[in-house]
Parts: structure tokens; C-alpha cells; sequence
């Protein structure tokens, strides 16, 4: 469908699905708390030392991706699954199976950089599932690629 006045295609707008993002409200307030109790809160922290540590977890997500360190998921599941091992021991094994299958990967990194994004919204009081799904609804009413041609 064209807009006659200015030739410029239009794109009908996507029905609005209110609840589609919901839950981070809640992990944001837990994400802060935890936070708050290992000690990173102790002091005020400026917004934009927060928004770079957000900005450094993506950096890293992008040096795990070109050196091709992504989680091996498969085998951590494995390692979970394992009933051979003392329940004693079953701590060390988690965290030993995590460092050496998850942390550090692409999608570990990715995963910190959501954590940082939630613990700031958490500091803040921000609603963060109301902005995406304002932004959400926004983005279904603009023409395809927003009007820009890459």
C-alpha cells in the first residue's frame, strides 16, 4: 500500500500484544538485590559508569563471538544430570562445570550484559516491561527497516 502524498511505502502496524514482555519487573528487583548484597551498591553509582560496564559486557560478548567460545549447554545439562557424584561435592562440580563450559561465551556475556541493564532498571525504579512494550508497539507501527535503506 503507498501513501499518495509522498510515494513512500506503508506497512500496516502489527496487532499490540500487551503482555508480551513480562517478568523482568520482578528480576530486575531481585538482579538489584543481589547486587545490593554482594556489596555493589555500598556507595551511589553514576549512570554513566553503569551504562559503560553494560557497554564493556557487550564488548565482551563480541570478543567470545570472534573467537568462537559460544556455551556448550549439551554438556552442562549432562553435567547436571549426573547422580554419581557426592552430594558434597555437587556444588564444586556445578560451579567447576560452569567456568569450564558457560562463563565467558558469547551468550554468558550476553546474559551479563541483560543482569547490568535489570540491576540498573531495579536502582532506579524504572519499568522496564512497560518501555519495551511502549517501544515494542512503537517499532510495529514504522515502515519496514524504519524507513532507512541499508
Amino acid at each position: 500500500m503507498k501513501n499518495e502524498s509522498n510515494n513512500t511505502p506503508q506497512t500496516e502496524a502489527m496487532p499490540y500484544d500487551a503482555m508480551l514482555c513480562t517478568g523482568l519487573n520482578d528480576a530486575a528487583k531481585q538482579i538489584h538485590e543481589d547486587a545490593k548484597r554482594k556489596g555493589f551498591w555500598d556507595s551511589e553509582r553514576e549512570v554513566g559508569t553503569l551504562l559503560m560496564l553494560c557497554v564493556s559486557e557487550l564488548s565482551e560478548a563480541l570478543e567470545a563471538d570472534r573467537k568462537g567460545r559460544y556455551a556448550n549447554l549439551q554438556a552442562y545439562n549432562e553435567c547436571e544430570k549426573a547422580d554419581d557424584i557426592f552430594e558434597s561435592d555437587k556444588e564444586v562440580y556445578e560451579l567447576s562445570s560452569f567456568q569450564s563450559l558457560i562463563k565467558d561465551t558469547f551468550e554468558d556475556e550476553l546474559a551479563d550484559t541483560v543482569i547490568r541493564i535489570l540491576d540498573l532498571c531495579g536502582a532506579r525504579g524504572i519499568d522496564i516491561e512497560r518501555h519495551i512494550n511502549l517501544k515494542l508497539k512503537y517499532n510495529r507501527s514504522r515502515e519496514r527497516m524504519h524507513g532507512k535503506a541499508y
